[in-house]
């Protein structure tokens, strides 16, 4: 099972439109996670009509309109790996304690708000993604998305992709 993560999309605010190589991976993905601060309606319309299947979240940007449409914690689970979503987890000092405490049935959490990448296992159980934001980089050097691979209860094959400036 292949997943596709994303977050912090902030359309249109931060960008007119989602970047065509991201597009392109949405229907490759059996699963598309998005982390919230969609901002829009139309991102979440977009996403649902092209994606096999959609987990997703609100975030602190996120109006009324999403916030009736999405949840603000989402679970799954994906042939045996007990997934989280969540917008928010708070500083990075003390995050892998926190989620921990907060998520203790979960093998992995996907985070945004940050639009910084994360990748790290907490307590050697609770894997923690952020995939970082393919629209608004911030203060990093790109933008960027997350793969992951899901095959017999485990999650292989994380990547982080950088999209070409200016996507």
């Amino acid at each position: 099972m292949r997943l596709l993560l994303i977050s912090d999309t902030h359309l249109p605010k931060r960008a007119k439109a989602l970047p065509p190589q991201l597009l392109d991976e949405v229907p490759r993905a059996d699963v598309l996670v998005h982390a919230g601060d969609w901002v829009d309606t139309a991102t979440l319309d977009l996403l649902q009509a092209r994606a096999q299947r959609l987990i997703g979240v609100y975030g602190n940007n996120d109006g009324p309109e999403l916030r009736a449409r999405l949840p603000e914690v989402a679970y799954a689970e994906l042939e045996g790996v007990r997934l989280g979503v969540v917008h928010e987890t708070g500083p990075a000092q003390g995050r892998e304690r926190r989620c921990v405490e907060r998520f203790p049935g979960l093998d992995v959490l996907v985070f945004g708000h940050s639009h910084i990448p994360w990748d790290s296992t907490a307590d050697d159980r609770l894997r923690l993604l952020n995939p970082g934001s393919p629209t608004d980089r911030r203060r990093q050097p790109y933008c960027t998305y997350m793969t992951a691979e899901v095959a017999a209860g485990r999650l292989t094959a994380v990547n982080l992709h950088r999209l070409p400036r200016g996507s």
